[in-house]
Order: C-alpha cells, then structure tokens, then sequence
C-alpha cells in the first residue's frame, strides 16, 4: 500500500522560509517521478517541482530560484525547500508520486504566508 505523509507546513511572514517533507512508503523512488503541487482556495491544483528518478527537475515559473526540490533516496523522503515566501504561496501543499503511470497524493499540508 503506497502512502505519502506530508509535514512541516505552517504559519510564516513574508520574506520567510519553510522546509515541506513527505515520507513515502510503497513505491519505489527509482521508478518515480516525485513532485509537490499546490491548490489555493478557488484554484485548481497546480504544479509546483518535480524530480524524474534521473534527478532532473523542473519548477513552475513562479517559485523557480525561490523553491528547490530534492529527495533523500535512502530515507524515502521528498523535500520542497521554500524561500523568499510571499502571499500568494499560500496554499494546501500536495506530495505526488507517479509510479509508471500510477499516482498517488498525500493528504496535504497548509502553508499561510502572511504578516
């Protein structure tokens, strides 16, 4: 059973920083692209970075220089490193798995960028 648990949302002023983890159980990193999403209120869900099992990446315009994905192969864990955060970051953080055309999400965590 796959399972991704997202952690380290929370409340942050502009200008801040936050580190978003998610644990994945089930999968194999090596067949998997990883990814985090996010979803604003009244907004579809959009792509925020993701890492192919190659460690290529790739960022919405939005967050790139700013965001910085990154994996710990050995812990099974997905990093979003975050800096320079603004307001319209705000947002439900999704954790996301492809698996050879198979996906899966986490339950999602709140980030609320604001003073």
């Amino acid at each position: 059973q796959v399972q991704l648990v997202e952690s380290g949302g929370g409340l942050v002023q502009p200008g801040g920083s936050l580190r978003l983890s998610c644990a994945a159980s089930g999968i194999s990193f090596g067949l998997s692209v990883m990814g985090w999403y996010r979803q604003a209120p009244g907004m579809q869900r959009e792509l925020v970075a993701v890492v192919t099992p190659g460690g290529i990446t790739n960022y919405a315009d939005s967050v790139k220089g700013r965001f910085t994905i990154s994996v710990d192969y050995a812990g099974n864990t997905v990093y979003l490193e975050m800096n320079s955060l603004k307001p319209e970051d705000t947002a439900v953080y999704y954790c996301n798995a492809n698996q050879m055309g198979r996906v899966y999400w986490g339950q999602g965590t709140q980030v609320t960028v604001s003073s």
